[in-house]
């Protein structure tokens, strides 16, 4: 179900699992990436409801959200902070996705201690985007829109993917589009990586042309004690590209995490 909570004024909408979540679960709160919403995660929370608290948060200006977005991670990073507030979980694992993924990374290297855990997902701790994507934000939308769809997915999937990604990055405006993707480009913590100090699993889809695999085994490698989950068959939207794989990898990580 969709819930509303207030942040500063503005309407931040997110779908919870439960009116009410279940003390002695897990909590799992994801995040989208650039131009998504919620219903990036269907496969992970209509398939994981059953067994842990799940919160799936639209970013300001993004889905049912109120707002405009951000331009820096760190301004998301606060949005989400003050929202995990409001919710009252505690200690969620925070699994993010792109651009979701940069804010859990800056999330965890800043306030970690609020965290069982972060699951990076297509990530990095730079994220540079392509000049001429940011400048076709600004003179051609759509046609970024239906090139960024494309790239996003692996070979085999496009014939299966890319239309629900075009419809769905063309219900954003193009103006928090090109935040997000801003955003990433300005995003460098490769120095401050290493700060992290909660359980982190990294999961990269195999064929990703966006943040390819080089990028998350740097994560693996500048992380303390970080895992790496590389999954076949899948390219930037690894989570519905081969969900059953992905869950498999969440679901097996949150389950050795120590007890909250």
């Amino acid at each position: 179900m969709i819930v509303f909570h207030e942040i500063n004024g503005v309407n931040i909408a997110c779908w919870v699992s439960s009116e009410n979540f279940i003390r002695g679960r897990r909590s799992l709160v994801f995040i989208h990436g650039s131009g998504a919403d919620h219903r990036i995660w269907i496969k992970q929370y209509a398939k994981l409801q059953n067994e842990f608290n799940i919160a799936v948060i639209d970013l300001p200006g993004h889905g049912q959200s109120e707002g405009k977005g951000e331009q820096e991670v760190s301004l998301y990073v606060e949005r989400v902070r003050t929202f995990l507030d409001s919710l009252t979980v505690e200690k969620p694992v925070l699994i993010g996705h792109s651009l979701g993924a940069a804010i859990s990374l800056v999330f965890a290297i800043q306030y970690g201690k609020m965290l069982s855990g972060i699951v990076p997902v297509g990530g990095g701790a730079r994220m540079p985007v392509n000049e001429v994507i940011l400048k076709g934000l600004k003179t051609d939308p759509e046609f970024v829109i239906t090139l960024a769809a494309k790239i996003a997915v692996s070979r085999e999937n496009r014939e299966r993917l890319s239309r629900t990604l075009t419809e769905g990055l063309s219900r954003i405006s193009p103006d928090v589009l090109y935040n997000d993707f801003l955003a990433c480009n300005r995003l460098d913590i490769s120095d401050e990586v290493s700060q992290i100090g909660v359980p982190t699993l990294i999961i990269c889809g195999a064929d990703d042309k966006m943040t390819p695999p080089e990028f998350s085994q740097f994560l693996r490698d500048n992380i303390p004690g970080a895992q790496l989950s590389l999954i076949e068959k899948a390219g930037h939207m690894v989570m519905l590209e081969n969900a059953d794989a992905f869950n498999k990898s969440l679901r097996d990580f949150v389950d050795l995490l120590p007890p909250v």
